[in-house]
């Protein structure tokens, strides 16, 4: 078992650690920003270090600070919660050389995975279906190029090789814009994440975002928990998630879970991990796989009855997966909404300070924030504020707890986009299930 855990993070997913690990009986040490002193988990951590400026470069990317703080407090290990680091190879690496613990899979898995060519390459070894597309990254030939695309079929996306968060992609219509369209976007690419490589897929027209959590011990065990759908989207970025999918066969549901069970074991992959598929025509394409916890992973623990965080941290400690696929039983609907600092019609953030807040609550809900009465919202940092979770026996049960919670939720100081999700909660598509990923959006642009 972990002795004392560095949580290298902030705001809700930094107190959702440090209460998985108290626990535990696992102590805990803060790292924070000169802008975070006032949070939630820095008040509560055993010991709480800062490490920078509120700019993030200097504070919570900074790792050098990050390592040291771990060695001034003799922590075991880091956990990076998601955003930041957590998906930085070259950090975990760095943490795991510095003699600490990286609760997360290895600096090799999640630069395999994070490189959206080779994660594909390594899902087609294992069976798991993608996206018809370019066999990795796309050649400098031109005349290959229009022939891949012609092969695909218009229309295309053109992505970056090492891009995520919906940057470095660009949808393209016919051959003539083809060639510029990749230009620009190895151009955008290189600027954003170093790397100026791209690959091409088929652009599915109304697909779902359908993903799949799994827990994989690095011992040869691995389960997956059932998907959630996460359609409900602007700019690429979450806005409502819920397990499970609606709508989806169980037994197709089962096979491609197995498909991701396979791909752990083969990658020999440790920790927590979603695998983010496109699901159109009841087929599902693998995109790619988040080597960390998900900001959505309540809902899969509410129907799944299992603490995502702590097998984390009891996966880092070495212990093997208690539990066999066969154990994993998922009962009823849990539906999340994410509660953000910004106006919930121009969508611009709105930092400053809550006068009052007040967190819903009765059987079923679960209000997952760092926030309080008096608290000052930086500007340096996302908006996310915090996520209310209801779970019923049905979707129908899980929605109309939303809809009181919602109602319930005061938030007095800043503006939030909690008008917006009493919106969509009464929707008629959105109650109906199954909207593809452009619904929303497509609803903004008509409201406007």
């Amino acid at each position: 078992m972990l002795e004392k855990v560095l949580i290298a993070n902030r705001g809700e997913i930094a107190l959702r650690i440090l209460r998985a690990c108290n626990e535990l009986g696992i102590r805990t040490v803060a790292v924070h920003s000169t802008a975070d002193r006032e949070l939630k988990h820095v008040r509560l951590a055993d010991e709480a270090v800062c490490i920078g400026p509120a700019l993030s470069a200097q504070s919570y990317l900074d790792v050098p600070a990050i390592i040291s703080a771990a060695e001034l407090t003799n922590a075991d290990a880091i956990h990076p919660g998601y955003g930041f680091l957590s998906e930085n190879a070259d950090f975990a690496e760095q943490v795991e050389k510095s003699g600490f613990t990286f609760i997360g899979p290895t600096a090799d898995t999640i630069r395999l995975m994070g490189d959206k060519v080779s994660a594909k390459q390594q899902m087609k070894l294992t069976g798991v279906p993608t996206v018809p597309g370019s066999e990795g990254a796309l050649p400098d030939d031109p005349d290959e190029v229009l022939r891949i695309a012609r092969e695909i079929g218009f229309p295309v996306i053109v992505k970056a090789a090492a891009g995520g968060g919906g940057r470095g992609m660009r949808v393209v219509h016919n051959e003539e814009v083809l060639l510029s369209s990749i230009q620009v976007t190895q151009s955008e690419a290189q600027a954003a994440f170093g790397s100026p490589v791209v690959y091409m897929e088929k652009f599915l027209q109304r697909p779902r975002h359908v993903e799949i959590q799994v827990l994989a011990d690095g011992q040869g065990n691995a389960i997956h928990l059932g998907d959630r759908d996460c359609s409900l989207q602007r700019r690429h970025q979450k806005v409502i998630e819920e397990a499970p999918a609606p709508g989806i066969d169980p037994a197709l549901r089962n096979d491609i879970g197995d498909a991701c069970i396979r791909a752990c074991l083969e990658m020999g992959y440790r920790g927590a991990g979603t695998f983010e598929f496109l699901f159109e025509d009841n087929a599902f394409y693998f995109i790619e796989m988040n080597t960390r916890v998900q900001v959505e992973h309540p809902v899969t623990e509410m129907i799944s009855g299992i603490d995502i965080v702590r097998e984390q941290l009891m996966i880092a400690g070495g212990r093997p997966l208690p539990i066999k696929q066969e154990d994993v039983t998922l009962t009823g609907h849990s539906i999340e909404c994410r509660i953000n600092a910004e106006d919930p019609r121009t969508f611009m953030p709105s930092p400053g300070t809550i006068k009052t807040f007040h967190a819903p609550g009765g059987h079923g809900v679960r209000v997952d924030s760092h926030v309080y009465s008096g608290y000052t919202v930086p500007p340096h940092y996302d908006s996310l504020i915090g996520k209310v979770i209801t779970y019923a026996d049905t979707r129908e049960g899980a929605l109309a707890k939303m809809r009181q919670a919602l109602d319930e939720l005061v938030v007095e100081g800043i503006r939030t986009n909690a008008a917006l999700h009493r919106e969509l909660v009464t929707d008629t598509s959105f109650m109906a299930g199954g909207v593809s990923i452009h619904y929303l959006e497509s609803k903004l642009e008509h409201e406007r």
